[in-house]
């Protein structure tokens, strides 16, 4: 079946006579005008352009008649709250993360031990015999658990600990400073600051920030002038040093890191491109200047360590599927770069770490790991065997021996290991159990289908062992495609009510991403973006095909760039899907740039102010600008979004769901879900968590028709 669509310029005509809902939908009325905007010529309507505005009190009063308009709907489904407690059921239980040594020479681990909001940061002196201690509960930051604890960082001495939070799931970001010893909190605390986390060096740290918004703009208004300063232990910020800014680029990011012999500081430049630029400064010179290392954004980069004056450094620069490189810290340029570890002829080497005086090198193939140990001078000394394939996360050190890490795949939650390096066995420390769920009864496998173009694309499937293909199989089929991101196997309990209901869990590896290096990678962006709509499509087309379901019975979710591809395929091919579930997208990308970190996309998306191919392309396939008012039936759609998302703002879903209900899309259902003290998702507490999936597969199952197995009244 031919996918493509052709991409012309054209205006949008807004349909305000149907504002009020079709099809038997009431729905509420959205401010609207007669905004419009051109584009190299092109007269493009925005008749939402007010609900941007997400302060103002119509945008205030259209929200929270939504919100009454979905929890209504939600209501109604007889099977709703039973469906809560199985999904809660499911997430009680013990989840630990991977334990870590700290400078201090304790252990370090999150746990939670069923239903706690957040997960808590415990300590010991003997993992696994020792006396266990709370170092930071998260969970009474904040009543509610919306204040989550984002990251960890411990001074070189271990005497200090700084730990930043994020409120209501925001990308901004504060720092808090612990005593180590007795956990007791300093006066330090920092405002303001974003994408970053601590960077001890001496009586201080490093760390990333912008200027104080606009009070009201907050969460909305384009960031620039991402800054590094200094700050000095017992000082206010006000007295921070500036280290670092770049007056003449005002959108991109600064990051700092340094290295754990503390000798300088690297700094990763990025905004422009796929990747970052780097450079390094000597800390020991009062007066030393930047050296760069790596001046292109057009290259992923990252510095492992700092090793007898040696940089080490993973790059994709003159390695698409990546390499380990080390350069003189005095003369660090790519001309004086070696390869230690070759680019991969099968796989990418997507991370690497140090750990005593070896490397411990992840070669992802086909979107699963295969770790593997190196010696320092890049010599493969064995792989690290893992029960099946899935995802691994390491937790190293140069300072010690001590190597753990946590394995999960789809019907695996996460597991915590120990390494012996000599060997390379595993040990076991601790794997989870989970009530009324048998990974035994299931089965996953990786099969590869062919796109529109021909190119064969992989995706895991996961299901009962006794499923027929006989095309009634509902499947949820999850997608990203985006930002040289992987989406390797993982687990998440949310998902085992969708299995447990013989529901097939479907995701594909679209191009966009980073499973085979850049060039996957770039096959997936800016006027190559149609192949991603196309793998996706291609995949729920291999379904039906293979016999295992049928369009009736098709479910698409994804989030934030996610999110686009469903709401664009959605648009092409409404007749191949039931429900879609648009989380977090990015709806209009026509001005997806002037918003927050908006303009940091560009080297996936283009703008629309780039050129007239550009915006003619962007206008072909923005989900708000393509959607039928023709009476074209489309699936039952369930928009979500949150009232505290600096990501990708929420006017993107505010604006095409308005669009949606007023257009005449046939009889099912289009909602939005719009949380409230929540963000684009990372740290969202359990509770929220909980509520979110519940609604979204009461929402799922109502309108396939399903009553889950053990909700019946």
């Amino acid at each position: 079946m031919n996918t493509n669509i052709s991409f012309q310029a054209m205006a949008l005509v807004a349909s305000a006579a149907l504002a009020t809902g079709c099809a038997g939908h009431k729905y509420p009325a959205a401010p609207q005008d007669n905004t419009t905007d051109e584009y190299f010529g092109t007269t493009v309507a925005d008749p939402y352009r007010q609900l941007e505005n997400d302060t103002a009190e119509a945008t205030l009063k259209w929200v929270d008649a939504e919100r009454k308009l979905t929890e209504d709907y939600l209501s109604k489904i007889p099977f709703r709250n039973a469906l809560r407690q199985r999904i809660a059921g499911f997430n009680d239980y013990v989840k630990q993360g991977t334990p870590w040594k700290g400078a201090d020479g304790r252990y370090y681990f999150f746990r939670n031990d069923g239903l706690k909001n957040q997960a808590i940061l415990f300590r010991t002196d003997n993992l696994g015999n020792g006396k266990e201690e709370v170092f930071i509960d998260p969970n009474e930051l904040s009543d509610d658990g919306t204040v989550a604890l984002t990251g960890v960082n411990m001074s070189q001495d271990g005497k200090y600990t700084a730990y930043t939070i994020s409120r209501s799931g925001s990308d901004w970001t504060e720092i808090f400073i612990l005593d180590t010893a007795t956990g007791q909190p300093l006066t330090d605390h920092i405002e303001w600051a974003k994408f970053t986390d601590a960077a001890w060096w001496k009586d201080g740290f490093f760390y990333s920030a912008y200027d104080r918004p606009v009070a009201g703009k907050e969460f909305s208004n384009a960031n620039e002038n991402h800054r590094i300063y200094y700050h000095k232990l017992g000082t206010p910020q006000e007295a921070d040093k500036l280290v670092f800014e770049d007056k003449e680029h005002p959108l991109h990011f600064h990051t700092a890191q340094v290295p754990d012999n503390g000798e300088c500081l690297i700094v990763y430049t990025g905004g422009a491109g796929v990747g970052d630029g780097v450079m390094v400064k000597d800390l020991g010179k009062e007066n030393a200047q930047w050296v760069t290392i790596e001046p292109s954004q057009d290259f992923n980069n990252a510095v492992i360590d700092v090793v007898d004056g040696n940089i080490l450094m993973r790059t994709t620069a003159d390695a698409p599927r990546g390499r380990i490189v080390k350069a003189p810290l005095s003369n660090p340029g790519r001309a004086n770069w070696v390869t230690i570890i070759p680019e991969p002829d099968n796989g990418v080497l997507t991370s690497a770490a140090r750990s005593g005086n070896v490397l411990i090198v992840n070669i992802e193939k086909d979107a699963a790991s295969h770790p593997a140990i190196y010696t320092m001078a890049g010599e493969k000394l064995r792989d690290i065997t893992l029960p099946t394939f899935g995802t691994t996360a390491f937790s190293t050190s140069p300072k010690n021996d001590d190597v753990f890490y946590s394995f999960a795949s789809f019907l695996y939650p996460s597991s915590v290991y120990s390494l012996d390096k000599q060997t390379g066995e595993s040990t076991l420390v601790t794997s989870p159990e989970i009530n009324g769920f048998n990974a035994e009864d299931y089965v996953t496998e990786q099969v590869f289908y062919p796109s529109a173009d021909g190119t064969k694309i992989p995706m895991f499937l996961t299901y009962k062992k006794d499923l027929k293909r006989d095309g009634s199989n509902p499947v949820y089929l999850y997608g990203y495609g985006g930002f040289n991101i992987s989406l390797p196997p993982s687990f998440s309990p949310n998902r085992l009510v969708w299995l447990e209901n013989g529901g097939i869990y479907a995701q594909a590896n679209l191009r966009g991403g980073s499973e085979y290096g850049e060039e996957w990678h770039q096959a997936g962006t800016k006027l190559n973006k149609l192949n991603v709509f196309n793998d996706f499509i291609s995949a729920a087309e291999y379904m039906v095909d293979e016999g295992w379901t049928s369009p009736e019975h098709i479910v698409i979710e994804g989030g934030s760039n996610g999110g686009l591809l469903v709401g664009a395929v959605t648009n092409m091919r409404p007749d191949l899907f039931a429900v879609a579930i648009p989380r977090v997208g990015v709806m209009d990308m026509m001005r997806y740039h002037l918003f927050t970190i908006g303009w940091n996309w560009a080297s996936d998306y283009g703008t629309s102010a780039d050129s007239p191919e550009m915006a003619s392309y962007l206008l072909g396939y923005s989900p708000l600008h393509n959607i039928s008012n023709d009476g074209t039936p489309y699936p039952a759609i369930l928009v979500t979004t949150a009232d505290h998302d600096d990501r990708v703002v929420p006017a993107h879903s505010f604006k095409y769901a308005a669009a949606l209900q007023a257009a005449d899309t046939g009889d099912a259902p289009k909602l939005i879900r719009i949380d409230s003290k929540a963000g684009h998702g990372a740290g969202k507490p359990i509770a929220k968590v909980i509520d979110e999936y519940a609604d979204i597969y009461s929402f799922i199952f109502h309108n396939l028709g399903i009553t889950p197995a053990g909700t019946e009244k």
